[in-house]
């Protein structure tokens, strides 16, 4: 699950980046209207997370020209006016949900979880993909009794496999969705995850397997 926060107090971006991660969502953090609408108008983000009153353009506005521009990612508002007028317009404007300042970090991560619910409608906490299970509320992955708990990049990686089984995933997108763009790591990290995950598939005698394409990307099958 991806998120992008645009926030220009620093020492709370960086606060949220960190409860955000430990929670095991991959985060975006710009501090100005202008990024945030350039990275939000790649459509990579399941969330974002808009802070109303930052320099070059206010959160209203970037919200405004994305949704002109048919972007539908739902959007958090993240504000010190507490006055009614002010969550009117913003919900006007497009926002799917607003969070006056000061809040608990509790709620907020209670509202992105809402939030996610919306957009898929319904998502099950466990995804199942042969005889294997994976947990979204303690990251687990199991087969039968035996349960084996994932970091939170192998969680990620292996919810993308297992959400688009059959489908190839390139090591790019994987990236992108998981490292973020901004992240210095080398693209051979990639491969280092997908080798511990298909180890732990292997100690749990999973019927799915991680399959690998050249050049191209990796695809979770079940081994028939």
């Amino acid at each position: 699950m991806r998120i992008l926060l645009a926030e220009d107090e620093k020492e709370l971006s960086n606060a949220l980046t960190a409860i955000l991660k430990h929670n095991n969502y991959s985060v975006d953090a710009v501090y100005n209207g202008a990024d945030a609408l350039d990275y939000g108008q790649s459509e990579n983000y399941d969330i974002i997370i808009l802070d109303i009153m930052m320099p070059k353009m206010n959160g209203l506005k970037v919200l405004s020209n994305l949704r002109e521009k048919g972007i539908s990612t739902p959007v958090l508002l993240l504000t010190a006016k507490t006055e009614i007028e002010d969550r009117i317009l913003g919900l006007d404007t497009g926002a799917d949900d607003y969070l006056g300042k000061p809040f608990a970090m509790g709620e907020l991560l209670a509202r992105v979880r809402a939030m996610t619910r919306r957009k898929a409608e319904f998502t099950p906490n466990v995804i199942t993909l042969g005889n294997i299970r994976l947990n979204k509320e303690t990251y687990e992955l199991s087969k039968d009794k035996i349960a084996l708990r994932l970091s939170n990049k192998e969680f990620q990686m292996l919810e993308m496999l297992m959400n688009n089984h059959k489908r190839l995933i390139s090591t790019e997108l994987f990236m992108e969705r998981i490292w973020g763009y901004d992240s210095e790591a080398e693209i051979s990290v990639v491969w280092v995850y997908i080798s511990y995950l298909r180890k732990k598939l292997e100690s749990l005698e999973a019927d799915v397997k991680i399959k690998a394409v050249r050049g191209v990307g990796y695809t979770l099958e079940e081994d028939k």
